[in-house]
């Protein structure tokens, strides 16, 4: 859009099919016009940011507070989202955890914090984790480390079991379902047992 033969701010093509080459347009249009030109920006700025990957309301706000300075216009930004379906809090910690299942099991300790990071509601995050098998889970994320720890299991199995349970400690996984999996792995993987006070 040009005013006065200088550019002033872009539009998005609806709108600007309704000008025409030298139309009068009141302060008030223009007014308008460029609230439409930053709606249509950050709009699409947020839609850039969930092109990578699923994120959460806040996880958006936040992106869009970097650069947008009025908060009306990222209310409107996010609830046009949220009626077209890209933001789902719900469904966000839902596709989370489901992904972290796959790929870089966590326990439901780790899980929560990471949804808490990105500003889901207790609800929300309860909602999520309910679906989680955490001995499952541990298991799927302590065989492969077990797997490479093999040698040690059969000459130091005390070092096998403890470096397992520090691992999957580290992966927010609480002591009973540790020491279920580790016992587990390290008879799998032909481990000495473990006296009574170990892991």
């Amino acid at each position: 859009m040009y005013l006065d033969g200088q550019f002033a701010f872009g539009l998005p093509a609806l709108e600007a099919a309704r000008l025409h080459v030298g139309q009068y347009l009141s302060d008030a249009e223009i007014t308008q016009l460029r609230s439409a030109d930053q709606f249509q920006r950050a709009y699409d700025r947020a839609v850039r940011f969930l092109g990578f990957r699923p994120r959460s309301l806040a996880e958006v706000r936040r992106h869009l507070a970097r650069t947008v300075d009025d908060p009306d216009l990222i209310a409107g930004v996010l609830e046009k989202l949220a009626a077209q379906g890209y933001l789902d809090d719900a469904e966000f910690a839902r596709y989370w955890v489901e992904n972290r299942k796959r790929f870089r099991p966590k326990g439901p300790r780790a899980l929560r914090q990471e949804l808490r990071q990105r500003g889901l509601s207790a609800d929300a995050i309860a909602a999520a984790l309910d679906a989680v098998d955490a001995s499952h889970s541990a298991y799927n994320a302590a065989r492969p480390r077990a797997a490479r720890l093999a040698d040690l299991a059969r000459t130091d199995a005390a070092s096998f079991r403890r470096r397992l349970g520090d691992f999957l400690a580290r992966r927010g996984f609480d002591y009973e379902t540790i020491q279920e999996v580790v016992t587990r792995l390290a008879e799998e993987f032909g481990a000495e047992p473990a006296p009574d006070s170990d892991i």
